[in-house]
């Protein structure tokens, strides 16, 4: 009796081989008949395998290809929006800088750099557009100084940026002077570039009376970091020491300042 093969998968790989009941011959028969079935089919069967090991690898070779393709074009996607990711990102800082300061503090050891310490900002201070921050603790009563006039003033200051030491102190005796109207007072004329921008700014919107405290920035200060030449200047060696450790720094050091200014009175 002749063997039937019949394919399998609807891949074209055989699967299965027909036989006739075993009842139907010998059981010596069977086996001759196995063997010689087996030996004939050999040949169609290993090209029936070739043949389907060879879709396979072609199927396995366009899924590749198809693979690469979809890689390739999902990595000239992102190189062609790496400009504008790079782009926004440079544009950010300047996006979260507020006025004209820049968002980190200028520091000489990372000049150039895009990473420092972030400005300092309270939320109880009032930010003028120069980035001065300005808090009110006593409103002055008494007239506003204009420019050109003398303001004579009680001032105290801080390196808030470095440890907030004192480098100056109010309600102190100055001089050789103890009481009242002889206390020898700090004055200036307003306008004039005879203090630093910070405190002009600070001094030209108080009343007689009023007591202003003041965060100023580093480019508000010490043109230079000389405090020699500009105004308000420590009226001690050691104000002057504590002062100028911060101001020559050439490190890592936040150079913001604190002031308490309260405007005495006014002269012509």
């Amino acid at each position: 009796m002749r063997l039937a093969r019949h394919a399998g998968t609807a891949a074209g790989c055989p699967t299965a081989i027909r036989r006739p009941p075993a009842g139907a011959l010998p059981a010596r028969r069977v086996r001759s008949a196995r063997a010689a079935a087996a030996a004939r089919d050999a040949p169609a069967a290993a090209a029936a395998a070739a043949e389907c090991s060879n879709s396979s690898s072609n199927s396995s070779r366009s899924s590749r290809s198809s693979s690469s393709s979809s890689s390739s074009s999902s990595r000239r996607a992102v190189l062609a929006a790496a400009p504008l990711a790079i782009a926004a990102a440079a544009a950010a800082p300047a996006a979260r800088a507020e006025g004209p300061l820049s968002a980190l503090e200028p520091m000489d050891a990372l000049k150039g750099k895009d990473y420092g310490k972030p400005r300092m900002k309270y939320g109880d201070f009032v930010t003028t557009p120069s980035g001065l921050q300005v808090l009110d603790v006593r409103e002055g009563a008494g007239a506003a100084p204009e420019r050109g006039q003398t303001a004579v003033v009680d001032w105290a200051g801080f390196t808030i940026g470095y440890y907030g030491r004192p480098f100056e102190a109010r309600n102190k005796p100055k001089g050789s002077s103890f009481t009242g109207e002889n206390k020898d007072f700090y004055r200036f004329r307003l306008g004039t570039g005879q203090v630093i921008p910070g405190f002009d700014e600070a001094v030209a919107g108080m009343k007689v009376g009023g007591i202003r405290r003041v965060i100023v920035p580093v480019e508000l200060g010490y043109p230079n970091g000389d405090f020699k030449k500009t105004g308000p200047r420590p009226s001690t060696f050691a104000g002057e020491r504590a002062l100028d450790f911060v101001l020559s720094n050439r490190g890592m050091v936040d150079k913001t300042l604190l002031f308490d200014i309260e405007l005495l009175r006014i002269q012509q």
